[in-house]
């Protein structure tokens, strides 16, 4: 397959695995979960599940385990998502294209949408879904790590205190690099895990390719919020520089912004050197992030 029809069939596959681990509307309490479908099914990049399935065939991992993986790592996503839109964080009333949870529901649903997606992530990881004890306890590690006070959730504490102050450059990459990075960089690396576990100069290679891709992604986003509107987008246009947020195109300016995130792009194709052809998909990824226009 080339990479348009791989991404293809890998996205159908995630959707798949979302629908049979997503609680149905035919269960109590229905609009609860109708709220969790509507926020997370028909949308999105999947950057995260698909760096997952992608990492997986350099460690010959299996569909269903991949499957799980990455369908715990975007009920995550989402809801980070659906929490930092809510009024008391982000306040944004756009999402992937549609009215964000608060808006489409309400307040308090949204906030159980969040919290409720977060606890289904784990269910998905020890669910009868092929990997071994094992692995469930490794990738539940990695997700809980990732997702907590040292890795996203301690990312967007950093940010909101960060409004209306002029970070340096590096308060800046530490902030991201928790808020967005660390879990593309558990995307990465349960991926890896899903198969049999690499060792440690693969896994330190694949570090330093998802340390890369992960700031990449950032940069990009902070690009585009200054150069597309919000039908590109899929959320609001324009709304860090409104609520007077620190980031890359505000500190370094546009073209330097646009210049560090082609670098970061050759850092991440130098880190997959090591493994030659096999890490292929991963290389198309990363030129996906950097050049992404949405």
């Amino acid at each position: 397959m080339n990479f348009d029809q791989w991404m293809r069939a890998s996205l159908d596959r995630v959707e798949t695995a979302l629908e049979h681990y997503l609680p149905g509307t035919d269960v109590a309490p229905a609009k609860l979960h109708e709220a969790m479908r509507y926020a997370v099914l028909g949308g999105g990049k999947r950057v995260r599940p698909l760096l997952c399935h992608a990492a997986g065939e350099l460690t010959g991992a299996g569909s269903q385990q991949l499957e799980a993986a990455s369908a715990a790592l975007e009920m995550i996503h989402v809801y980070s998502l659906v929490h930092d839109d809510m009024p008391a964080m982000d306040d944004d009333a756009l999402r992937r294209g549609k009215p964000t949870v608060h808006v489409q529901y309400d307040e308090a649903t949204a906030l159980l949408v969040g919290d409720a997606l977060q606890s289904q992530a784990f269910v998905a990881l020890t669910a009868d879904n092929g990997l071994s004890v094992a692995q469930q306890a490794a990738l539940t590690r990695e997700l809980a790590l990732a997702s907590g006070s040292v890795g996203m959730a301690g990312g967007q504490a950093i940010d909101l205190e960060s409004v209306g102050r002029k970070l340096s450059r590096p308060e800046l990459e530490t902030m991201h690099r928790k808020k967005t990075g660390a879990l593309l960089r558990a995307a990465v690396r349960m991926g890896a895990l899903c198969g049999e576990a690499p060792d440690a100069a693969a896994m330190s290679a694949l570090d330093a390719y998802a340390a890369a891709v992960g700031l990449a992604f950032q940069v990009v986003d902070d690009i585009l919020d200054v150069t597309a509107d919000s039908a590109t987008l899929g959320k609001t246009a324009g709304k860090d520089a409104k609520d007077d947020k620190p980031t890359y195109v505000s500190i370094i300016g546009l073209d330097a912004s646009r210049e560090l995130a082609a670098q970061l792009g050759r850092d991440a194709h130098a880190a997959l050197a090591p493994f030659g052809p096999r890490a292929g998909r991963l290389g198309e990824l990363a030129d996906l992030v950097v050049h992404r226009v949405h």
